[in-house]
C-alpha cells in the first residue's frame, strides 16, 4: 500500500473483481438459463425429459452470483458516496474557520485572487478591509475563552450583516478579520459607508454568555486599483492601514496610502538599529539640570536618553522609546542608561542626585528592583543619591506589583518621585498607596502658567498639596525667567527646563561640574619609577 493512495487502489481492485464475476455470472445465466428454461417447459407441457440437474445447479449458482454482485456493487456505491461526503467535509474544514464559519487565511488568498481578477475584467476594483478588535484580550482575561469565542461569533454575525452580498469574509486568527468585495471605482464612498457602519456597530455593546461586553475595532482599507493589483499586496496594504488606525487612537478606519508604508519601513529600520545600537552603547545618557528655584543652586540632574546614531546624528527619545517599549527592548536600554549614568556620577559632589524615569513596561517586571540594586552595587553608586520617577499611567496595570517594587527600592535607600502629577485619574490615591518622596508637576501646566488661569490654579494647588503632605515639588518645563519667578512666588522648591540650559552630554556635564568645582578630587596615583621616555616626549 502506497502512502496516501493505498485505499483507493484496493477499492479499484475490489470493483474490478466484483464486476468481472457479475458479468461472467450474467453470461452464464443467459447460456444456462435458456437451456434450463426450454427443458423445463418441454418437461411440463410436451412430456419431454426433465432438465439436467447440473444445469439447474449452475443456473441457481449464477443467480446467487448475480445477487452477490449487485449487493456488492450497492455497498461499494454507498461507500464511495460516504467517502466523497467525508472528503467534501474535510475540504470545507480545511478552507473554513471552525469557530465562525468564515474563510481562513489560505482560502481568502485563493478566492481573493479570483475575485480581484474578476473585478479587473469588469473594470471594477476590489476593496479589502482588515480589522482588529480593540480590547479583546481583556475580555479573554476577565471572562475566559468561552466568552471570548461567543463574542467572536457575535462579531462575525454583525460583519456578515453589514457587508454587501458576495463579500469574502475571513477570520485570519485571534481577533483579526478580513473582508473583500467588488465596488465601482467611480463610487468609493460606498466603501467608506461600509467601513463607517462596521466601526460604529462594533463600538456598541455585545451580549455574550450573559455578559455585556464593550469593544471597538481598528480597520484598514485598501483598494486594488491603487498599486495593489494582487490579493497579497491588498492584504499587506490593508494590514498597514489597520495598524495606522490603531496607532491613531483605535475605534476608527484608515485608507492605505504609500506614506504609511514608508513610515513602517522607517520604523522597522529604527528597530533593527536599536537591536544593534543598544549593545554597542549608542544610546547614551544626557543630563537635564534640576535647580533649587529659591537659591539657584544646582541640586542634581534628570537622566534622559539620546541615541548617538553613527549616521543619523542625535535621535530624540520620542522617536525610539515607543519602539523599544513595543519590542521589549526597553529593559535592556534602560539598564544600559542607568549603568552609564551611575558610572559617570560616581565622582560628582555627594550632594548631587540623579533622577531616572521608569517605563510603564518595566513595572511589569517583578525583578526590576533587584536589577536596579544590582547595578547600583556593581557601579558603586550610592542608592541615597538615586531618585526613581514613576508616571501615574504606569500604576494602572498592576498596583500590587508596583508597591512591591517601590518597597524594595525604598528599603535600599532609593527615593521615589511621582512624575507627570495632575495628568492621571487618581493622583491622591497613588500618593497614599506608594511611599513617594517627591511630586513632579507635568510640564503642560508649567509652560502655560502665565497664560492660563486654569494652569496657574492647578500648579498652585499641587504645590499646596505637597506642602501639606511634606512632599517637595519639582516643576518641569521652566522655559524662561517669568515662569521661574511665578513658581518662586508660589513656593515651588525645585525646577528644571531649558531656562537652565539644554540637556548635557557626558562631556558637557563634566565640564559644567568642573567649572562649578562640583567634582570630587581623585587621589593622586602612588609614585612609581620615572618614565624617562615619556619625559623626553613631553619636553
Amino acid at each position: 500500500m502506497e502512502p496516501g493512495g493505498g485505499a483507493p487502489r484496493i477499492f479499484d481492485r475490489a470493483d474490478l473483481v466484483t464486476g468481472a464475476i457479475s458479468i461472467a455470472a450474467i453470461i452464464l445465466f443467459v447460456g444456462t438459463g435458456s437451456t434450463v428454461l426450454t427443458q423445463t417447459i418441454g418437461y411440463y407441457f410436451a412430456g419431454g425429459e426433465a432438465a439436467d440437474r447440473t444445469l439447474v445447479i449452475a443456473l441457481l449458482l449464477n443467480v446467487a452470483l448475480i445477487l452477490f454482485g449487485w449487493r456488492r456493487h450497492h455497498a461499494l456505491s454507498n461507500e464511495v458516496r460516504v467517502r466523497a461526503a467525508a472528503e467534501e467535509r474535510a475540504r470545507h474544514l480545511a478552507s473554513r474557520d471552525a469557530l465562525t464559519g468564515f474563510l481562513n487565511r489560505r482560502s481568502l488568498a485563493e478566492e481573493g485572487a479570483a475575485l480581484v481578477m474578476h473585478a479587473t475584467r469588469r473594470s471594477k476594483a476590489t476593496a479589502l478591509m482588515m480589522l482588529d478588535l480593540d480590547h479583546f484580550k481583556s475580555v479573554n482575561d476577565m471572562h475566559g475563552h468561552a466568552v471570548g469565542d461567543a463574542l467572536l461569533r457575535a462579531v462575525a454575525s454583525e460583519i456578515t450583516a453589514i457587508m454587501p452580498s458576495g463579500t469574502l469574509c475571513a477570520r485570519l486568527g485571534g481577533d483579526e478579520f478580513a473582508c473583500a468585495f467588488v465596488f465601482d471605482t467611480g463610487a468609493p464612498e460606498m466603501v467608506d459607508r461600509v467601513a463607517e457602519r462596521l466601526v460604529s456597530r462594533l463600538a456598541q455593546p455585545f451580549e455574550a454568555e450573559g455578559f455585556r461586553l464593550h469593544i471597538s475595532c481598528s480597520l484598514g482599507v485598501a483598494r486594488s486599483d491603487f498599486d495593489c493589483p494582487t490579493i497579497e499586496k491588498l492584504m499587506r496594504a490593508a494590514d498597514i492601514a489597520m495598524y495606522a488606525a490603531k496607532k491613531s487612537g483605535r475605534n476608527r478606519f484608515a485608507w492605505f496610502d504609500q506614506s504609511m508604508e514608508r513610515e513602517l519601513q522607517a520604523r522597522n529600520d529604527m528597530e533593527q538599529g536599536l537591536r544593534v545600537g543598544i549593545p554597542k552603547g549608542e544610546i547614551v545618557p544626557y543630563f537635564e539640570q534640576q535647580v533649587d528655584v529659591a537659591t539657584g543652586r544646582l541640586d542634581g540632574f534628570e537622566v534622559l536618553a539620546r541615541w548617538e546614531h553613527p549616521t543619523g546624528g542625535i535621535i530624540s527619545p520620542e522617536r525610539f522609546i515607543p519602539i523599544a517599549e513595543e519590542t521589549g527592548m526597553i529593559a535592556d536600554l534602560s539598564m544600559s542608561i542607568m549603568r552609564q549614568a551611575f558610572v559617570a556620577a560616581r565622582d560628582w559632589d555627594p550632594a548631587l542626585t540623579i533622577s531616572i524615569n521608569i517605563s510603564p513596561w518595566q513595572l511589569r517586571d517583578a525583578w526590576l528592583a533587584q536589577k536596579i540594586i544590582k547595578t547600583l552595587t556593581e557601579t558603586g553608586f550610592p542608592a541615597s543619591r538615586l531618585e526613581i520617577e514613576i508616571t501615574e499611567s504606569a500604576l494602572f496595570d498592576n498596583m500590587a506589583l508596583a508597591q512591591s517594587i517601590a518597597g524594595s527600592l525604598k528599603n535600599q535607600g532609593v527615593r521615589l518621585a511621582l512624575d507627570d502629577f495632575g495628568t492621571g485619574y487618581s493622583s491622591l490615591a497613588h500618593l497614599r498607596a506608594l511611599p513617594f518622596d517627591r511630586i513632579k508637576i507635568d510640564k503642560s501646566f508649567v509652560t502655560s502658567i502665565n497664560e492660563s488661569g486654569d494652569s496657574a490654579a492647578i500648579v498652585t494647588a499641587i504645590v499646596r498639596l505637597g506642602e501639606s503632605l511634606n512632599l517637595p515639588v519639582t516643576a518641569e518645563g521652566i522655559e524662561d525667567a517669568a515662569i521661574e519667578e511665578r513658581l518662586r512666588a508660589i513656593g515651588c522648591t525645585k525646577g528644571q527646563g531649558w531656562h537652565y540650559g539644554k540637556p548635557l552630554s557626558l562631556v558637557g556635564v563634566r565640564r559644567l561640574l568642573a567649572e562649578r568645582r562640583l567634582l570630587q578630587v581623585q587621589p593622586a596615583p602612588a609614585a612609581g619609577p620615572v618614565d624617562i621616555t615619556s619625559r623626553r616626549l613631553a619636553g
